[in-house]
């Protein structure tokens, strides 16, 4: 099914780009909660510059599904908006009316039949009128309470039923399940209706360029491969903080928490791309075979009192902005207990990472918005010098930098300029901003393409989603014992129980 979509041909398409050559054969998609925030935002941004840079095809459709009682040019008129603010190139008039003629809407509720019989009917139509061939994917932007009505409307209206020679699929947005048991329940559901090979789970930062390009650093660079293990390496952070709060998030966030959010799906998925072994090939079944045995070789400390930390934003200072503490957001219960940081130590019983600590915090309302991963090496067994010409050499370090600032930096010792002899730590830096001209892709248009596609290389399967609760379930329910987590004040990085359980280990958390 695959193999439709990649022997499709555009004209429009720069052959010098090959960061996306691939371009989708004729299909639609069909967004649930195409009002909402992520589609805004995200998604209907993303189908545009897929469209501008001459990766979708011609026969394109679009359908949003929704409450509204909208036309199609009304919809197409709200899409046009969602473009203009959100969409990483340039807005041409041209790639707007191609698309545009493509924009359907549905009005209609999750458990209304007679909507979805006009869904049915709608993509049927576009198959006739803009040529889609049957090739139809389904997006479920929506809270994961409605996937289940969601997924039996499409089987009842045989929507999820492909065509011969065509494809239907499902695009499932995170949180998938709350804990192990609501995962797997979850993907029962879903692969009721559709193939598990039509199952498509959204994890937005594998699609980023620096997440993509640590496989390249270390597998293409015989530089870093050898000492990527715990002869020489000393620990791994991995940070994902935001200086934002929870916004309108209210309705989502409580009850969910950072770990929930954050660390199950997306570090624990650096995680797995950090410290597996080199695949055979780079086919979805072999990077999976490999982030799954990591997966599985995770283990929790003993004592989680030492070796984790939740914290909860109180009031204090953005930048010049005061702002409110987590219990004071709107529509936030004053006794929650729900955890804006999380931090957790976890080791990997494999001969090549025995006795590395891998930490993984994650937090709202701190320092600065930054997502990296820290490879922090051990210090040099000898060092023939004065110990005051070292005073100041930290560890060797790699960090690569998944966002904002896409690159990697290299630190390391270097003599200061001078007749006597001191060294200093400096920073070698590589930046995607400074050493390609073309501006790297947004995740979401990398992942959407995929799914056109049917190239599952960049989504996490069933069993590395239930490994990941795996692992973090322990911890939950150890924290649900602890009472109110520590409050911490926002443009901080995070409560004092997180430096207390690096200092536990003689460590230290890194300033990015």
């Amino acid at each position: 099914m695959a193999d439709s979509a990649s022997s499709w041909t555009n004209p429009l398409r720069d052959p010098q780009d090959l960061r996306l050559p691939r371009i989708a054969g004729p299909c639609s998609v069909v967004i649930f909660g195409v009002t909402g925030d992520l589609a805004q935002r995200k998604l209907l941004p993303a189908i545009y510059d897929l469209a501008n840079r001459g990766l979708l095809p011609a026969s394109f459709g679009l359908t949003g599904f929704g409450r509204r009682d909208w036309s199609n040019e009304q919809f197409a008129e709200f899409v046009k908006a969602a473009v203009q603010r959100g969409a990483r190139t340039t807005f041409k008039e041209s790639t707007w009316e191609q698309l545009a003629a493509g924009i359907r809407f549905v009005r209609g509720e999750f458990d209304d039949p007679d909507a979805f019989k006009r869904l049915s009917d709608t993509v049927a139509e576009l198959d006739r009128v803009r040529g889609t061939r049957g090739n139809h994917a389904f997006y479920m932007s929506v809270p994961p309470s409605a996937f289940p009505i969601v997924s039996r409307q499409l089987a009842d209206s045989g929507l999820s039923k492909s065509q011969e020679g065509a494809w239907r699929r499902v695009i499932i947005e995170k949180p998938f399940g709350h804990d192990l048991q609501s995962a797997k329940e979850l993907a029962e559901t879903v692969s009721s209706v559709f193939d598990p090979e039509s199952i498509f789970r959204i994890d937005h930062y594998l699609g980023k360029e620096t997440v993509q390009n640590l496989l390249a650093l270390r597998f293409a660079n015989m530089l870093f491969e050898p000492i990527w293990n715990a002869n020489y390496v000393d620990h791994v952070q991995i940070t994902m903080a935001e200086d934002l709060g929870i916004g309108g998030r209210a309705g989502y966030y409580d009850g969910i928490g950072a770990a929930r959010d954050v660390i199950q799906n997306h570090l624990l998925q650096l995680l797995a791309l950090t410290a597996m072994e080199e695949p055979v090939s780079f086919s979805a079944h072999d990077l999976t075979l490999e982030k799954t045995k990591i997966l599985s070789a995770v283990r929790i400390p003993k004592d989680l009192a030492a070796h984790t930390a939740r914290g909860q934003y109180a009031a204090g200072w953005q930048g010049p902005e005061k702002v409110v503490g987590y219990l004071d957001e709107r529509g936030i219960d004053k006794t929650s207990e729900t955890e804006t940081y999380a931090a957790v130590r976890l080791n990997i019983d494999t001969r090549r990472w025995a006795g590395v600590p891998f930490y993984l915090r994650t937090g709202k309302r701190l320092g600065k918005r930054v997502t990296e991963i820290a490879v922090v090496f051990k210090k040099a067994p000898h060092l023939p010098f004065e110990s005051t010409a070292t005073r100041e050499l930290g560890k060797n370090a790699i960090v690569l930098r998944v966002q904002p600032d896409e690159g990697i930096t290299l630190r390391f010792g270097s003599k200061v300029p001078g007749t006597a002899m001191e060294v200093r730590d400096v920073n070698m830096d590589f930046s995607y901003g400074r050493s390609f001209t073309e501006a790297s892709p947004e995740a979401y248009e990398r992942l959407i393409l995929d799914v056109f596609l049917g190239e599952p290389s960049l989504f996490p399967t069933t069993e590395e989603v239930n490994l990941s609760w795996n692992i973090l379930d322990p911890i939950e329910e150890f924290w649900a014992t602890q009472g109110q987590p520590q409050p911490y004040r926002s443009g901080t990085w995070g409560p004092q129980q997180a430096d207390d359980m690096m200092h536990n280990d003689g460590r230290a958390w890194r300033m990015p």
